[in-house]
């Protein structure tokens, strides 16, 4: 397969589908090696996915060509309980379809010489989708006013008293070009620039409008696309002949407004993937065991629209300029906190044709009990994943990696947004699979 077609490949696929992430927005790895170990990856030097983890590694890791896919399962839902003073009338129950992803990634490395190698990694960096159905309240309710008696009129809305079915789906894919230089023997430096391309949708938040400083630009405006750009540089150290550390930091990634979503995200639709860095140290214990570990710090209190809380002091009315209101400067986010995310994984070298490799992670969901009713849309609440994947060399030296992952399942309630003011308690809740393949060529 020519290099140019299967990077075309790699576009398309990776513009043609969405998912949801499992550390935020996040993927729990990146490259099936990566996968099943939990993620481990940043003293990895197996494969060519080194500008969504170290770019440091290219130098070590020989000429080569990885392609992959993995089938991601997230299962989502949303209900809220004791609304309406005890009465019911917004309880409900909606569970998210769309419940199946194709995630693409593509690798590829060619070393100049023995010390410096060029290559580039193509990936989906996460996303955030849910599809909820329409029909679990009625638009009677949702249209009578404070201190009435509610009347039921028979046209269903959405769980947020929305028209129609309620959700987002983002899509982020990055191009990564890479440089890694060995200065010594067993220590490289290296760099990517990262491209990236994201496209958002929401749909079935127009109960939201007057918490909009425009309304037109809120909900039900179809898919938006936007670029943005970074950097990610990284080293890795083998410092004996069975230890090996490695560091990587990835700036935070500036990517152009949503304009069709300008009443949505704060600062006028600016939605960024933000700055992250990891740690990473693996040992060869045996000529057979590898164990390693990786810490991994994710700052999205550095993004408005992710980390601002969803519950500001709204100064109304809400306008054009109102720095407190959906789309302000200063206005309703997500209300996300930063990550710390661990990762411990293990590598068996069977034989000469069989690798086996398992892994555990563990983090703290970033959603805070006050924050669950506008993260109904993004339920990023999963702690816990394991693992489990091998790798097959042919007699050609080509490589056929698989890798398998379940997050446990996690729950977060609050109480229902004071904006939206129906009382009662809200709960997100989500638990996802994954089963990737990968072939790789050697050169």
């Amino acid at each position: 397969m020519k290099l140019t077609r299967v990077f075309a490949f790699m576009a398309m696929a990776g513009l043609a589908t969405s998912a949801f992430a499992t550390n935020g927005y996040f993927s729990h790895g990146y490259g099936m090696k990566a996968k099943g170990m939990a993620g481990v990856s940043t003293t990895n030097t197996e494969d060519t996915f080194f500008g969504a983890n170290n770019p440091a590694a290219a130098a070590f890791v020989g000429n080569r060509i990885d392609l992959g896919a993995d089938v991601f399962s997230p299962i989502r839902e949303y209900s809220r309980t004791g609304s309406a003073q005890g009465f019911g009338l917004f309880d409900g129950t909606a569970e998210s379809d769309s419940n199946y992803f194709i995630v693409p990634e593509f690798g590829y490395n060619r070393m100049l010489n023995n010390d410096l190698a060029l290559g580039i990694t193509v990936y989906g960096n996460g996303g955030m989708n849910t599809n909820y159905p329409t029909g679990q309240l009625d638009m009677g309710f949702c249209m009578t006013p404070p201190n009435t008696q509610p009347v039921p009129n028979g046209q269903p809305a959405n769980m947020l008293c929305g028209d129609g079915r309620l959700g987002v789906d983002l899509m982020q894919l990055i191009v990564a070009p890479t440089v890694a230089y060995k200065f010594s023997p067993n220590h490289s430096v290296g760099i990517s620039p990262l491209v990236g391309y994201q496209m958002f949708e929401a749909y079935g938040l127009q109960a939201f409008s007057p918490l909009s400083n425009d309304a037109s630009k809120l909900t039900n405006n179809g898919t938006d696309g936007a670029f943005g750009y970074g950097v990610r540089v990284g080293y890795i150290g083998k410092v004996t002949p069975t230890v090996t550390i490695g560091a990587a930091y990835a700036s935070k990634m500036d990517f152009e407004e949503f304009d069709d979503y300008a009443g949505l995200f704060a600062e006028q639709g600016d939605f960024d993937i933000p700055e992250n860095w990891n740690l990473g140290v693996s040992w060869q214990a045996t000529p057979q065991v590898r164990l390693a570990a990786d810490y991994q710090r994710i700052n999205y209190s550095g993004v408005d629209s992710v980390s601002n809380t969803s519950e500001p002091a709204i100064v109304f009315p809400c306008g054009a300029g109102n720095p407190t209101c959906l789309g302000g400067d200063s206005g309703i986010g997500f209300g996300w906190q930063d990550m710390d995310v661990w990762k411990l994984g293990v590598e068996y070298k069977h034989n000469q044709q069989w690798t086996l490799r398992a892994g555990y992670s563990h983090t703290d969901q970033p959603i805070p009990s006050s924050d669950v009713t506008f993260n109904s849309v993004a339920p990023a609440v999963i702690e816990d994943h394991v693992t489990l994947g091998f790798t097959y060399t042919l007699g050609s030296g080509n490589e056929l990696t698989m890798a398998s992952m379940y997050g446990f399942s996690n729950d977060v309630s609050g109480p229902v947004n004071q904006y939206f003011p129906v009382g009662g308690t809200d709960t997100i809740e989500m638990y996802q699979w994954s089963l990737g393949i990968q072939y790789s060529w050697k050169m």
